[in-house]
C-alpha cells in the first residue's frame, strides 16, 4: 500500500552522523536516503557553513518504522540541536520531535492533538482549530 510520510531533521555539527543516511544501506530497517539541503544552497556559496543544517527525505510506503528509533540511537554532536519534523500523508502539519534525556519524543504543538491510526507510524496529528469543512 502506497503511503506518503515526510522527514526533516535539524540539526548543528551533524553532517558526520547524517551522511551514512544519504547513502543506500540494505542493512537498515528503512531504505530511502536522506538529501542534505545547507545554506550553500541558498545563497550559490561552494562551502555551506555549520549554522545551516538540513536533511530531507520522502517515504512512499510504510518501510520506515525505525527511522525515529534509529535517529534517537545516533551520537549526536549537539543533541539539544536535533529537531525531527514529521508530516504523514493524512497529517494536518508537521509534528516536531526532539531530544530529552537521550529520548527522541513528540513535542506537543499547541491546538493539535494526534491519534492512533494503523495506516501510518505515528497516528495522525490534526489540527483542533481548523473551522468546520475546512480541509488541510
Amino acid at each position: 500500500m502506497s503511503r506518503f510520510a515526510e522527514v526533516m531533521v535539524l540539526a548543528r555539527r551533524a553532517e558526520g552522523v547524517m551522511e551514512p543516511l544519504t547513502r543506500p544501506d540494505e542493512n537498515r530497517e528503512w531504505h530511502q536516503c536522506f538529501t542534505r539541503v545547507d545554506d550553500g544552497m541558498f545563497d550559490g556559496a561552494s562551502m555551506p557553513t555549520e549554522e545551516c543544517y538540513v536533511w530531507v527525505v520522502q517515504f512512499i510506503r510504510h518501510n520506515w518504522r525505525g527511522l525515529l528509533s534509529h535517529l534517537e540511537s545516533l551520537a549526536w554532536p549537539d543533541p539539544s540541536s536535533v529537531q525531527v519534523l514529521v508530516r504523514d500523508e493524512d497529517d494536518d502539519c508537521f509534528g516536531l520531535w526532539m531530544i530529552y534525556d537521550g529520548k527522541l519524543v513528540e513535542v506537543p504543538l499547541p491546538r493539535t492533538e494526534r491519534e492512533p491510526f494503523s495506516a501510518s507510524v505515528t497516528g495522525v496529528l490534526s489540527r483542533t482549530d481548523r473551522r468546520v469543512g475546512e480541509h488541510p
